[in-house]
């Protein structure tokens, strides 16, 4: 900096709490006082205070989303400003990783900047390494203050204390007491909701019927007067209130849970009921259950009207005769109405999937980009096998350049020996890992695939499939097929070319196997 030109100085304020700033003089007034008397002292400088202020009032030091902040860096990004001057550090940034990014940033625009109350500036190595320092201990004291507040968290659950968050069906809150406070018309539906699970074991026949009478989920105003609306009822609604031991009068925190100051209104005896029901596995959606074993496209399947993962079930009839289908999560949550895919039986559109998938295997297109995929593997392949090989060749003549020295000096039988028989190991270990090297590179120089062997391994695949197990057979569908998507009017099947290409490698595999007679 020198007296021949100006350096024009932005001053940046913050204070973290909204508390004292309606105050005629407030901390950020301070602030900017402070910092003005400092750039007055630098005058000789050709320092000169810009009148923009750049204020954060009631704004963490935590993040770097602040007005103030964001408009002192877009006049920084028009050349504006020379040098960024602040109170004290923390008032820029508590957190290290933010702090790095703005120096970067002021770096970037050949901009300063100047802590008043610390004694250093960002143009000398000391005070970046000060910088450095100061920030460590600004974040320690944020996660130490952060700390703190857990604990108190932790420290009032455990006394059975409300705080804050949507008030559970059946209870307001009292703000004056900050408790939760029962009211009784909702109560007196939240102990009908559990006699009916008792009674029907289905989260989705009681959202019907609360939906049905038009009764919403809690509505409810916040301290500062916003009132929330409720909405439907569906399933995790459901599921979530009968799990929910704020209604036996508790708290929980971190799975354990405590004796509240707000009254119960669910009876023990009734909510044991329940859980009983959950955990004997009784409770189910109509009659249908997951069945994992034989949904071939289980993780794959979507519904495309809902985007919604479709999840294998199956319901028993007369004769214990089972049918399996696929039921749209979404259906699974709000009821069949909302989805006009809702279920489609398994058997069916894993028939239709594995025709097509059939088909498509024999289609010129995808066995020539199947072919260009397992090229493009199988030369990035060599190419990684040629440079470990490289480097495995180097490290032998050094090993042996090593051992050629030692061989040639003089040398005690014990030390010089053990040297020298370390080093022979290692050579030969060496020697072994590049004879593995060569035998991989012929054994891919000999065995590069060709289209003809693209189209020939996916044709053996076809017959076989009827005689894998169902396990395998959905190894071989999730290597093949990103996603199944199911609409009302049809079905889209989206291949995977790298998955083509190591079943591919497998069936080729196979057959040199048993053309080689390995079992």
């Amino acid at each position: 900096m020198t007296s021949e030109s100006s350096v024009r100085c932005a001053i940046y304020t913050r204070k973290s709490t909204e508390k004292g700033l309606e105050q005629e003089f407030n901390s950020l007034h301070a602030q900017r006082e402070a910092c003005e008397a400092y750039i007055a002292s630098q005058r000789h400088e050709g320092w000169i205070a810009l009148s923009e202020h750049y204020d954060d009032p009631g704004f963490s030091g935590g993040n770097i989303d602040r007005p103030g902040l964001k408009k002192l860096m877009r006049d920084i990004e028009r050349g504006r400003i020379d040098c960024v001057v602040f109170y004290k550090l923390d008032r820029l940034s508590r957190s290290l990783l933010d702090f790095v990014k703005l120096a970067e940033f002021f770096d970037m625009h050949n901009v300063t900047f100047v802590s008043i109350t610390q004694q250093f500036s960002s143009t000398t190595a000391m005070g970046r390494l000060t910088l450095n320092i100061l920030l460590s201990f600004a974040e320690f004291e944020r996660a130490i203050s952060a700390e703190r507040v857990r604990d108190k968290i932790a420290a009032a659950k455990k006394k059975g204390k409300y705080l804050g968050g949507t008030p559970p069906y059946g209870y307001d809150v009292d703000y004056q007491n900050t408790k939760l406070v029962v009211n009784r018309e909702e109560a007196k539906l939240v102990r009908h909701i559990y006699k009916r699970f008792i009674e029907t074991g289905s989260c989705l026949e009681i959202a019907r019927e609360l939906n049905a009478k038009a009764i919403p989920t809690k509505s409810w105003t916040t301290k500062n007067g916003s009132y929330h609306q409720g909405g439907p009822w569906n399933t995790q609604h459901l599921y979530r209130a009968l799990n929910n031991r704020t209604y036996l009068g508790e708290t929980v925190h971190k799975g354990e849970s405590y004796p509240g100051e707000h009254e119960a209104i669910v009876p023990k005896s009734l909510w044991e009921r329940v859980q009983q029901m959950f955990s004997n596995g009784t409770a189910r959606k109509k009659g249908q259950e997951v069945c994992e074993v034989k949904a071939l496209l289980r993780g794959i399947i979507r519904c495309g009207h809902c985007d919604k993962s479709m999840v294998g079930t199956y319901t028993k009839k007369k004769n214990n005769v089972v049918y399996r289908y696929y039921t749209c999560g979404s259906a699974m949550k709000n009821g069949y109405a909302s989805c006009p895919v809702r279920n489609v039986p398994a058997g069916e559109i894993e028939k239709a999937v594995v025709g097509q998938l059939r088909a498509l295997l024999q289609s010129p297109e995808v066995i020539a980009e199947t072919f260009r995929a397992a090229k493009d593997l199988q030369e990035q392949e060599l190419r990684s096998l040629q440079d470990e090989k490289a480097d495995l060749e180097m490290r032998m003549v050094e090993l042996k350049a090593s051992a050629s020295e030692l061989v040639s000096v003089e040398f005690g039988e014990d030390a010089g020996a053990e040297k020298f028989s370390e080093l022979n190991d290692e050579i030969q270990k060496t020697r072994r890992m590049l004879t593995e090297i060569d035998e991989r590179i012929s054994e891919l120089n000999d065995g590069l695939l060709t289209e003809q062997d693209v189209a020939e391994s996916l044709r053996k695949l076809d017959p076989v499939w009827d005689e894998l197990f169902p396990s395998e057979q959905h190894r071989i569908l999730r290597s093949l097929v990103e996603r199944v998507t199911v609409h009302p009017d049809g079905l889209d099947i989206r291949l995977r070319a790298e998955g083509i290409h190591s079943i591919v490698a497998e069936v080729k595999g196979r057959k040199s196997e048993e053309r080689i007679g390995v079992v």
